[in-house]
């Protein structure tokens, strides 16, 4: 290849690049909107046209990069997972699995909400409700996500009872598992609803006494103190 058909590669190549990052960082931005306004409106609310008013893109654009509006719907679940995962169980994760773990995933869940890293508090409790009476591909990757993460704090509760940082029997780990999103879910409701940060000292308080009657130690239980 000669020296000038190859300085055109490169220069095909780097275009094309630029050209890409560009689209990943306007896919990125849009994203963002996406999921903060079906935070508030669910998924329902998210159309093309009503994303290009909130986020200043053209609809042409917006249609050029998730091409109808179950792609949008699609991508926006999975930009609110990776949120979730980055704030609540990322940093969960430093922690030992089993209680300690257990303490912060809950610790990290209320203040997801409390803080409003979306305006309509808690990503999957409002697109939950938005779709879980419609099928189709998009209740199925919501409820994909809503599964992972339930498995999720089974699987923690399930490695302290084995641990023997709570004494509980098979019933009473599905139950724990079953009560500790519960509370944060019944907070998260109440909260949008009143305005208040109160809901979210009840469900810290509830997850305390839930833990310390299931066995744990109290001093493990310092990130729910409130």
């Amino acid at each position: 290849m000669s020296e000038e058909a190859a300085g055109s590669t490169v220069t095909v190549e780097a275009s094309f690049d630029g050209r890409r990052a560009r689209g990943d960082a306007s896919r990125r931005t849009v994203l963002t909107f996406a999921t903060d306004l079906a935070s508030v409106e669910g998924l329902d609310g998210l159309s093309i046209g009503r994303l290009a008013d909130a986020s200043g893109h053209s609809k042409s654009s917006i249609a050029g990069l998730f091409q109808n509006k179950a792609g949008l719907q699609l991508a926006t679940v999975e930009a609110g997972r990776t949120v979730f995962m980055a704030v609540v169980v990322e940093p969960a994760r430093e922690h030992a699995r089993g209680l300690p773990r257990l303490v912060a995933l809950m610790h990290h869940l209320i203040e997801y909400s409390r803080t409003r890293v979306f305006s309509g508090g808690c990503f999957f409790a409002a697109v939950s409700a938005d779709v879980d009476s419609k099928p189709g591909p998009v209740r199925d990757a919501v409820r994909a996500a809503m599964a992972d993460w339930y498995g999720y704090i089974a699987a923690q509760v399930r490695y302290a009872a084995e641990a023997g940082d709570l004494q509980l029997d098979t019933a009473g780990v599905e139950l724990l598992a079953f009560e500790l999103p519960a509370l944060y879910e019944q907070a998260n409701a109440r909260s949008l609803l009143y305005g208040s940060d109160r809901p979210y000292e009840i469900a810290a308080l509830g997850m305390r006494q839930r833990l310390l009657s299931a066995g744990a130690d109290e001093s493990a239980l310092v990130l729910l103190r409130r």
